[in-house]
């Protein structure tokens, strides 16, 4: 890792802004992307300090509050919860990043074979470090490629050798890896693992076996990199457009567009039973119906922050709250899933379960309380970071 401005979204400035006052793009920095990266990292560490799971046990299995709580956790297997969003976000966003990154390094003069390596390098340190974690999690040496950080040290390589590519040609190769995704899952002849939607019993499965020699508890695959590698090149996509000359309004009709036609062709390929919605194995449905939520989440977020500019202090400071997390992403992912998860819920719960509960809170209540401490001190390391000006990347 070094110290550095992220890898992110601006064109012209060498550091990111420090947002004290209105969100701007004057630096030719896109801020609702920062703001979404933000999203999803605090939302990540919401889950490292166990709120989701603490307030699912307090709502119960049934009514409003416990239907709401449910979209934080992934569908069993068939299906789209709220919590399903967030990690194509986190790769679609990956790709416009590496757009703009891209551009700002060609900017300042460093060769396109310079580019090359750093990408390969960053890809080889995300591969350890999404390896890394499976070790952390397990407690001991595993050689497992499921995390996301490992998914996404492959997508970044295969955006990165597209980014030159007319958004035309991006566009066919991403249907190209959908469709070729699909097929092997169909047309795979080995016995046992040729039933595409059925739990461990998939190409997908077979792959785990040769590549790791194990499966996973929750049916997930490590090959899901192919299928989703085109919510990473729709990411450059994205920043092909955001960084364009175009009007505003055209930007937006774009985004909305593209969030059309994912939303369409997803929902109808699960509808007929072609493809069903199926995240833990990538199908055709769920890319294509996720990518086409992340696109109108995109447009909305642009339309709100880069349009309307944040306009009084009150909406200045919540789009700032969110961009502080976003600015070390890959730094706070790994802090929050070791050190936070590992040891601080169990340190800040000393001091919250000992106050709330001379006060009477009820067990629950206390572990509530709990996460949501210590889901404050990770957003506050973020602030440190942020105010000091570290920007931590691989």
């Amino acid at each position: 890792m070094s110290v550095s401005t992220p890898a992110s979204t601006t064109l012209a400035s060498e550091k990111p802004p420090v947002y004290r006052d209105k969100p701007s793009t004057a630096s030719g920095r896109v801020v609702s992307i920062d703001f979404m990266r933000g999203v999803i990292m605090f939302l990540l560490a919401a889950e490292s300090t166990l709120l989701y799971e603490r307030l699912y046990d307090v709502t119960g299995e049934t009514g409003f509050w416990a239907g709401l709580v449910e979209q934080f956790f992934h569908v069993p297997w068939e299906g789209l919860h709220f919590w399903d969003l967030v990690q194509p976000s986190f790769m679609l966003i990956a790709g416009t990043s590496l757009y703009f990154s891209t551009q700002k390094r060609l900017a300042r003069g460093e060769s396109f074979g310079d580019l090359w390596r750093h990408t390969l390098v960053r890809s080889l340190k995300l591969l350890a470090c999404g390896v890394g974690l499976h070790c952390v999690y397990a407690g001991e040496l595993v050689w497992e490629l499921w995390n996301v950080l490992s998914q996404l040290s492959v997508t970044l390589i295969v955006a990165f050798a597209l980014i030159r590519q007319s958004v035309r040609m991006q566009l066919i190769v991403s249907f190209v890896l959908i469709l070729l995704t699909d097929v092997l899952y169909r047309f795979f002849p080995l016995e046992g693992f040729n039933q595409p939607f059925v739990p461990d019993h998939s190409f997908g499965t077979w792959m785990d076996l040769v590549l790791m020699g194990k499966i996973n508890d929750g049916h997930w695959i490590a090959i899901n990199f192919l299928p989703t590698a085109a919510h990473t090149i729709w990411g450059v996509v994205a920043g092909k457009w955001l960084a364009s000359d175009r009007a505003a309004n055209e930007k937006i009709k774009l985004l909305l567009i593209a969030a059309a036609v994912g939303l369409v062709l997803g929902y109808a390929l699960d509808w007929t039973g072609v493809s069903p919605i199926i995240k833990r194995i990538c199908t055709a449905g769920f890319v294509l119906a996720s990518g086409g939520w992340v696109f109108a989440l995109m447009a909305f977020c642009y339309a709100l922050i880069d349009v309307r500019k944040g306009e009084g202090a009150s909406e200045t400071n919540w789009i700032r709250f969110f961009i502080i997390v976003g600015m070390n992403p890959i730094f706070i992912y790994l802090l929050f899933e070791t050190l936070g998860h590992q040891w601080l819920n169990q340190t800040v719960g000393i001091f919250t379960n000992g106050l709330t509960g001379f006060l009477g809170f009820p067990e629950p209540l206390q572990w509530i309380v709990t996460s949501l401490a210590t889901l404050m001190v990770l957003w506050y390391i973020c602030y440190w970071l942020y105010q000091k000006r570290i920007f931590i990347k691989l």
